[in-house]
């Protein structure tokens, strides 16, 4: 059996679509989403279309569509990774910097509005499952990885004939 467009567009397509549908379980199995790991979700939907369209348009163009969305997805689990392990600050907005100006009330407002998931902590390592440390992966490490193998999947897709 010979490899295809055809075949690498589903296999990537899935991918993510099964990528979104994991992150989605663990929500369920009581690990909330931070901020981060909501914007890490978006590339994996968006390209999972993006497949059917490229199945049904058969353009190479979208292929490197896919590419590039799979690029967003592993940089920003990259990204995410980074602010996980404190290498570099997350945005304010999840990792406990933000203004402090203003009164009580409005302090207090803004702590009663703001999600209690916090981007710079882990909620869920391999190693807590499998006591190895070479095995200190998190659902942003995997993310970063899987995606960037996705990105050269939508790439040997783009360029096949």
């Amino acid at each position: 059996m010979t490899l295809t467009r055809a075949h690498l567009i589903l296999f990537a397509s899935f991918s993510s679509a099964a990528l979104l549908g994991g992150a989605f379980l663990f929500q369920f199995a009581g690990y909330a989403p931070c901020a981060m790991c909501y914007w890490q979700r978006w590339p994996h939907g968006i390209v999972a279309v993006l497949g059917l369209a490229a199945l049904a348009v058969r353009n190479p163009l979208l292929c490197w569509a896919g590419a590039v969305g799979m690029g967003v997805s592993a940089g920003l689990g990259a990204y995410h990774s980074g602010v996980e392990r404190h290498w570099w600050p997350g945005p304010s907005s999840c990792t406990g910097g933000g203004d402090l100006s203003g009164s009580a009330t409005d302090l207090l407002d803004s702590i009663l509005s703001t999600p209690v998931v916090m981007c710079d902590e882990i909620p869920w390592r391999l190693s807590d499952w499998i006591p190895l440390q070479i095995l200190d992966l998190t659902m942003a490490n995997f993310n970063a990885v899987f995606s960037l193998v996705l990105v050269g999947v939508w790439v040997a897709a783009a360029r096949m004939k």
